[in-house]
């Protein structure tokens, strides 16, 4: 399978550039499995396609401001704008974390960072690129990130975002991300409290969102793809929530890419989701057979990425291409701050 056979044509203006306001105010593309047809709605109509004793799986992650600035030392000239970027994917050890640098030819083994209120050297190399960096600083790591950190907003946003919380879900608990679990952006306080009151419980897993995510597919051959791993966690009370939908064969319903990785990498033998953490490197392409979902809240993907990949694993590729190509025909917004799509 080529990852060529991805590939659709998306115009440069419906990548959205901005957060649509209020958050469930974006459209909605909801798609039925059944017979593919196709509705269109807004966001704040998923409701009506949700029944009572259906289980909604949420990620709870939170994206830290994962996107700092350095200059490389030593420095003789002390006008020197910061010229390396660093992007915080996982912490390894307290003071140690696995970084994507730009540029990063220039950052050798023992190359020395100044970032202002900490420094940082280059301790290692990993895959694709990936720099190990050691930081030293006075206090708490995570204090002096937020008063340096950015939010790491993909490079296909150009636009100054306002309000760091737009990049935050609404339940975003557990620091760790480098990405915000983008379906669950749409969901307002007020329309979670009524999915509940109609009888739809909500299942929080938790899975950092890092390089395995939205690492570009480089391979001709999507089998010759390796995933990188990204931490995941689900508890005893959440595994129960999930499984007693499933022995009453309710349904399981995703909300974004990173909760249908987490369910069906902590899935067993039997059938059944076990309460586990670690790391996994899924990789759910056309040919996976799902142990646990049976619909997903989802945005629209880049083309040739993983992601994409792995809508089409539950609707098919063919179908996940043609609803791609209704979507860009009816102006879709697309990607991070884009629109959503409901798989039913």
């Amino acid at each position: 399978m080529k990852t060529s056979d991805f590939f659709y044509e998306l115009p440069q203006e419906l990548i959205a550039q901005t957060p649509i306001e209020p958050r469930d105010a974006s459209r909605l593309l909801i798609y039925h499995k059944e017979n593919s047809k196709i509705d269109h709605k807004h966001f704040y109509d998923v409701i009506d396609y949700l029944q009572k004793g259906d289980v909604l799986v949420i990620n709870n992650t939170k994206v830290i401001p994962a996107r700092i600035f350095a200059t490389r030392l030593p420095r003789t000239d002390k006008t020197i704008e910061h010229n390396t970027e660093i992007l915080l994917l996982k912490r390894k050890e307290y003071d140690v974390w696995e970084c994507i640098t730009r540029p990063a030819k220039k950052l050798k083994i023992g190359t020395r960072l100044d970032f202002g209120k900490m420094k940082g050297e280059v301790i290692g190399f990993g895959e694709e690129g990936v720099r190990f960096i050691k930081f030293a600083f006075d206090g708490v790591f995570e204090n002096i990130l937020e008063e340096i950190g950015n939010m790491p907003l993909p490079p296909y946003i150009t636009e100054k975002l306002e309000d760091k919380s737009r990049y935050q879900t609404v339940y975003s608990k557990v620091d760790g991300s480098s990405a915000a679990p983008t379906a669950g952006l749409h969901f307002t306080p007020q329309l979670l409290q009524k999915i509940e009151e109609k009888g739809v419980q909500i299942a929080k897993v938790l899975l950092h969102v890092g390089l395995g995510t939205f690492r570009p597919v480089k391979e001709d051959d999507i089998l010759n793809h390796k995933m990188h791993s990204e931490y995941f966690e689900i508890d005893d009370v959440n595994a129960k929530i999930i499984n007693d939908a499933l022995a009453e064969h309710r349904r399981v319903i995703c909300v974004g890419t990173t909760s249908v990785r987490v369910v069906e990498s902590a899935v067993g033998d039997d059938g059944f989701v076990k309460p586990s953490n670690g790391e996994t490197q899924i990789f759910i392409y056309p040919g996976y057979k799902f142990k646990v979902v049976k619909g997903l809240i989802t945005n629209f993907h880049l083309p040739e990425s993983t992601l994409i990949m792995l809508v089409s694993a539950l609707i098919g590729r063919e179908n996940t291409l043609n609803v791609y190509n209704t979507a860009v025909k009816e102006r879709y917004r697309f990607f991070s701050f884009g629109d959503a799509m409901l798989i039913l």
